[in-house]
């Protein structure tokens, strides 16, 4: 009996010492109160007839809750009156590697008039949130092909995976944040016109390619409010892709003012040591270009940078990106 309680005494000890990072986290397998929910088995079975199903006109907030799965469809939300919250299923919220939920396409603009209507969701609604869904765009190399096109003001995308080659990301208006997510693609697939956007504790990850470019923004002009910024994320080659050393910059300028910084921010060799590109030759629109970076590591961070860029003495702050007011829409629980 003696040693049987020496050994439970000494499983108890040890269970007692366990480091807290193995609880479990959180867990989001079945619908909050309230939510709308899509599967084979729930009342929608596709997002689009759930997004159909929402008041347009109430102003109460809703939200929409999916079932692990992939859903092939185009998904359009348009202006609501209310905020919207869209959950997809998973067994660890705080991170995109748990996500059950893919909703996928392949428009192009081989078939479709302009950026927007290619994009596997089109979010045209102000005050939203996308959490744990992966987003996929596999038209592939040859055609903008958007995984999605964010129109409005405070959306917010948390622990969610974005997939394409090029133009992945449109960021194109209003205040927006995208943090603990995955980001991939190989040509300007961070890009938009008018958003102000916080990209923070993302993975973004460059797809094999001669020659390749993470942000394109298009401000226009010094009253433009467009700002990228990277925060504390990390930028290599994803995995299984052999990228060549120097086959990527950080960004180039669509339009002559773009405005992008990369902080904090860990770079593998695929970065080229110039960092940032013109646009084209002969066409370089650098006039008024903001390109900047501040405490970044890693081999991509080094080298001689572009003389239209330059290093900063100091982060940016969320709040001159995003305004004094963002703990108000944003989830700062997935912030670093």
């Amino acid at each position: 009996m003696l040693p049987s309680l020496a050994l439970v005494l000494s499983l108890t000890t040890a269970a007692a010492a366990a480091p807290s990072c193995l609880e479990a986290r959180a867990a989001r397998t079945s619908p909050p109160a309230g939510c709308l929910a899509v599967g084979s088995s729930a009342t929608y079975k596709t997002v689009q007839s759930a997004v159909n199903a929402l008041s347009t006109s109430s102003t109460s907030a809703q939200c929409i809750f999916i079932y692990k799965g992939t859903y092939k469809e185009q998904v359009y939300i348009p202006q609501l009156s209310s905020a919207l919250a869209i959950y997809g299923e998973t067994t660890d919220t705080a991170s995109f590697s748990s996500n059950t939920v893919t909703i996928t396409q392949g428009k192009s603009q081989d078939d479709s008039p302009n950026n927007d209507e290619t994009a596997t969701l089109r979010a045209h609604t102000t005050n939203l949130k996308v959490y744990n869904i992966n987003l996929v765009n596999t038209r592939g190399q040859g055609s903008q092909a958007l995984a999605v096109s964010a129109q409005k003001d405070k959306q917010g995308y948390y622990a969610c995976q974005f997939k394409g080659f090029q133009d992945t990301i449109l960021a194109n208006d209003g205040a927006q944040v995208y943090a603990k997510s995955y980001i991939e693609g190989a040509t300007d697939f961070i890009f938009g016109q008018k958003a102000r956007a916080w990209f923070d504790g993302a993975d973004i990850r460059v797809l094999a390619a001669s020659v390749g470019y993470v942000t394109a923004n298009g401000r226009d002009s010094a009253s433009n409010p467009s700002y990228y910024v990277i925060n504390k994320s990390t930028v290599s080659a994803k995995a299984g892709d052999t990228v060549k050393a120097g086959a990527y910059y950080l960004g180039r300028p669509w339009r002559a003012f773009a405005r992008v910084v990369f902080q904090q921010t860990t770079m593998s060799n695929v970065i080229n040591a110039a960092g940032w590109k013109i646009w084209n030759t002969g066409d370089e629109r650098i006039d008024g270009v903001e390109f900047g970076e501040y405490g970044n590591s890693g081999d991509g961070a080094k080298g001689t940078r572009a003389s239209f860029s330059k290093k900063l003495s100091a982060a940016v702050g969320i709040s001159t990106v995003l305004g004094s007011d963002y703990k108000s829409w944003v989830d700062t629980t997935y912030l670093s």
